[in-house]
């Protein structure tokens, strides 16, 4: 992480910045737009892709940039670029099929569209960063399969909290120790929140109804602690993890857990709900080494065997351009899964739905998600949340019902669906020893 602001000024100070094409000019695309423009040198946004161009633009002359074209193609993004102008444009597979683009970020939330801007890029090799990890949760171990195929980059991303427990996870190993525990520190969890009750924190913001909501909900907590399971081979206690309201600091969970049963399962992933520091991330670990463990016992971390790290934040789209920067220029990924998933984050019913009821989107009124192991979504053919948008319920489903693939029809020839029966097919889950 430290080598990246001498390897962009590098790239600065030889005029070859990377070329970022943006996907998504939402609440964190404006962010890390302006955080590129202005705060980080050798990098530059080449093209914003957005469905409203007035969005894409506004951003744009938000963080200072004046000189802005409209462009419905690669050839067009490349035009820009090469008059210093920065595109906006509608289409995804323009930004995708530019030279002057070294790498996407992909920002929508959305899924099935997600899927299309992975898919293509990886078609165009160009390394790609997700701050979309519905998409990661739903089909990342195949896409990641297909990126390292093609020998494209697919990472998830700093700054993001699943990308800081990585780090952290990176760092605890480095030291010699075995993270058992990986945890996400939260302020609200209600799972029957809905666009109406987060409306007012959503404008408040700036925000997205919808996405505020699936934070409240914890759709986005289960799909976070998901894909960190999927990039450590770890798993969850129970359907919906602990998820323990807790008071106090992080420090004080190293008694709270058996450590022998973390050893057995490989580690599990969870979260907190009102502890300090928030909102931050935190990891447990243990060490080996009785030799070791009186240094740390000196060091003040305790007497074991779980020892507590923990960052105090997550800086979101400010972190943003180091995940770019290590993937272009370093090869190396934040965070990416490791094959078959471990963790899965399923559908349940956030009210009762009558049969032929269409399923709204994550954050919505009619689910919420919470995480469960790979292999019984598997056995019991549980519905992922990320399939669900858009799916008809067969049948009459009550509150808090978990969906299965059998309780719906799903909607026809879309990519994520194909790309699910893919990811069975080439990664298939792993049963518990």
């Amino acid at each position: 992480m430290i080598l990246i602001d001498k390897a962009l000024q590098a790239r600065e100070d030889e005029a070859r910045p990377i070329g970022v094409g943006l996907i998504g000019a939402g609440f964190m695309g404006r962010g890390l737009i302006n955080q590129i423009v202005n705060s980080v040198p050798g990098m530059r946004i080449t093209v914003v892709v957005n469905r409203t161009l007035e969005k894409a633009e506004k951003a744009l002359r938000e963080a200072g940039i004046t000189d802005i074209r409209v462009v419905d193609d690669a050839a067009g993004v490349d035009a820009a670029a090469a008059a210093g102008a920065v595109a906006i444009t509608t289409d995804h597979r323009a930004a995708a099929g530019a030279s002057a683009v070294d790498a996407l970020v992909e920002a929508t939330g959305a899924v099935e569209y997600g899927c299309h801007v992975v898919v293509e890029g990886i078609a165009q090799g160009k390394d790609i960063v997700l701050l979309n990890a519905e998409v990661d949760g739903t089909v990342g171990p195949i896409l990641s399969k297909r990126a390292k195929a093609a020998g494209i980059v697919l990472s998830g991303a700093d700054g993001d909290q699943p990308g800081v427990q990585m780090n952290l996870v990176r760092f605890v190993r480095g030291l010699g120790l075995k993270p058992l525990v990986c945890g996400n520190i939260k302020g609200l969890q209600d799972e029957y929140r809905t666009p109406t009750t987060q409306a007012a924190f959503a404008a408040k913001w700036g925000q997205d109804t919808y996405m505020v909501t699936s934070f409240a909900d914890g759709t986005k907590v289960s799909f976070e602690q998901a894909i960190v399971a999927n990039a450590t081979g770890m798993t969850v206690e129970k359907r919906g993890m602990r998820g323990a309201d807790h008071a106090g600091h992080v420090d004080e969970l190293t008694t709270a857990f058996d450590v022998e049963e973390l050893e057995r399962v490989g580690g599990v992933v969870d979260y907190v709900v009102g502890a300090k520091p928030g909102p931050g991330v935190y990891v447990l670990a243990t060490h080996d080494d009785p030799k070791q463990r009186h240094y740390l016992n000196l060091y003040k971390l305790g007497e074991g065997p779980l020892y507590s790290f923990y960052t105090p934040y997550h800086l979101c789209h400010f972190e943003v351009p180091n995940t770019i920067a290590r993937a272009v220029l370093f090869r190396d990924a934040a965070l990416e899964p490791l094959g078959a998933p471990t963790v899965e984050v399923i559908t349940v019913a956030k009210t009762d739905l009558p049969a032929g009821t269409v399923i709204d989107g994550l954050g919505g009124y009619h689910s919420y998600g919470v995480a469960e192991r790979a292999d019984v979504t598997a056995s019991e053919r549980l519905l992922p949340i990320g399939i669900a948008e858009g799916c008809r319920t067969l049948r009459d489903i009550a509150k808090d019902e978990v969906l299965t693939y059998g309780d719906v029809e799903l909607p026809a020839g879309r990519l994520v669906d194909q790309l699910r029966t893919e990811q069975a097919a080439e990664l298939p889950v792993m049963q518990p020893a």
